[in-house]
């Protein structure tokens, strides 16, 4: 189809001309405005509403000037700078996801109300009193027998039999950090392959690039969610895409809640004469501390370095604290 063509307008058209072309035919062609030739019309209203749903948007629009409606709906162009990424899969370049919307729901969108003619022969069009649109707002009829019949069987845009599609459970997937990253936080680039259904019932098998911003202080346990990333399948909604953190273990620090805890081996000898005794730590971001302890160190004895903990999630300029244990090394006595 040629997009332009059928909302009679020429390739430099602006979106307010758009819009406009396609006030003027969709109001021409709107089923029930032509109840003579219904059949015509429906084709006709339909291919205005892709044109424009295709038009209005840059990147559809971008791809349909660049290789048509096959490179919009189901060729396989090859990738070319500026639109490659539309266009990646594991098995080579296909084509970019597009799922014609609804004519009505289009239609909507655009003026307020589902049909400016009285989808049900009552003579009521959109906006005003009197007309599609009351008072109260919402269409006329859902007002007037929505109590009677209950309100979703006269919502906007959805047929009386239409069900409600459910939404498939979500994808749980662990995404295991670094002590350092839930310290200092970072961006993981994730990449998945997922299946998407065009609208002739052809499935797609496309990747994708996740970008997962990990915050400073975030626990194990805290969940990311990408909503409806999962597959798609018919008269389903997509699974949301959820990653649990967790956390690996370190070399040196082990947290406990926002606090991070560091156990230290000395001697007895060392824990008897422990005085100006200095323990050198590099910290998660990077930094030197040398830490000085003057106390007498007694198996259950903890050093607190106030603020050299954790990031504090809700408040990341605050932090927990670190703790420093002993592990006091006894000397196996001789012939005891």
């Amino acid at each position: 189809m040629d997009y332009y063509g059928i909302l009679e307008v020429d390739r430099n058209a602006s979106d307010e001309e758009l819009k406009r072309a396609y006030r003027k035919l969709a109001m021409k062609w709107h089923p029930d405005k032509n109840r003579t030739n219904k059949k015509e019309a429906e084709i006709q209203f339909k291919q205005i509403s892709e044109s424009y749903e295709v038009l209005s948007d840059p990147q559809k629009r971008a791809i349909f000037d660049r290789y048509g409606e096959g490179g919009l709906k189901g060729g396989m162009p090859t990738p070319d700078e500026g639109v490659a990424s539309f266009f990646r899969t594991g098995d080579g370049p296909t084509a970019f996801r597009f799922n014609p919307r609804n004519a009505n729901n289009i239609f909507a969108e655009v003026f307020g109300c589902s049909s400016p003619f009285g989808g049900m022969g009552m003579g009521f069009g959109c906006g005003g009193r009197g007309r599609g649109m009351g008072m109260g707002g919402g269409s006329w009829v859902s007002r007037s027998f929505g109590g009677m019949f209950g309100n979703d069987m006269f919502r906007e845009g959805r047929p009386m039999n239409q069900v409600p599609r459910r939404k498939a459970p979500p994808i749980e997937n662990t995404l295991l950090c670094s002590l350092e990253e839930l310290y200092k936080g970072s961006t993981r680039k994730m990449k998945i392959s997922r299946e998407i259904t065009h609208a002739s019932g052809r499935i797609f098998l496309v990747e994708e690039i996740l970008n997962i911003e990990i915050h400073p202080g975030w626990k194990k346990g805290t969940k990311i969610t990408f909503p409806e990333k999962g597959n798609e399948q018919p008269n389903v909604i997509a699974a949301d895409l959820v990653f649990i953190i967790d956390e690996k273990p370190h070399s040196v620090f082990t947290r406990d809640g926002n606090d991070l805890v560091v156990t230290q081996k000395i001697s007895l000898t060392e824990a008897e004469a422990l005085t100006g005794y200095t323990i050198q730590l590099t910290t998660l971001d990077g930094r030197g501390l040398n830490i000085v302890v003057k106390n007498v160190t007694n198996p259950d004895y903890e050093e607190v370095i106030t603020g050299e903990g954790m990031p504090i999630s809700k408040d990341p300029t605050k932090k927990g604290n670190l703790r420093i244990k002993f592990n006091i090394e006894i000397p196996d006595i001789v012939g005891a």
